[in-house]
């Protein structure tokens, strides 16, 4: 199975208007101009369900990138230095590991959940989501938030 992510850079000219509905939605709400996502996408003019599509996977790209927090989602199989690979797999990229969150694996599956600081980084964010999906053992990775 293939779970890789590619990224790319596209100019919003020729984006789908759903998607920049989506990304103004999730500014709206980030800087608490509006308190629910039914209120943000009524303002923008697009679905819940549109929003709740894509609201993952796309965001605006800006100067404040560097230096952001981002909080990463993984499953991992219940093997002895599995989670240290993805670690350093991090470290070496030079991200900050901020905090690890982890549950006792149930049916051979870890859930675990990594917040790092992305602003000294030697490489873009999504060459180091690639080189994680290589590590064998990784079931699943999905990027959660992102400040």
């Amino acid at each position: 199975m293939d779970n890789s992510s590619e990224y790319y850079i596209v100019d919003k000219r020729v984006l789908p208007e759903v998607y920049i509905k989506v990304v103004e939605a999730k500014r709206l709400l980030e800087q608490h101009i509006t308190s629910s996502v039914q209120e943000a996408v009524d303002i923008v003019g697009v679905s819940r369900s549109a929003y709740y599509k894509y609201k993952d996977y796309v965001s605006r790209l800006s100067a404040d990138t560097r230096g952001s927090t981002v909080i990463i989602a993984f499953n991992l199989k219940d093997e002895a230095g599995l989670l240290s690979n993805v670690l350093n797999v991090m470290a070496e990229s030079g991200a900050n590991i901020l905090t690890i969150n982890q549950t006792i694996p149930i049916n051979g599956i870890a859930n675990v959940t990594i917040s790092m600081e992305t602003g000294n980084m030697k490489k873009q964010l999504g060459e180091l989501i690639n080189e994680i999906n290589g590590i064998k053992g990784l079931k699943s990775m999905k990027i959660i938030a992102r400040e």
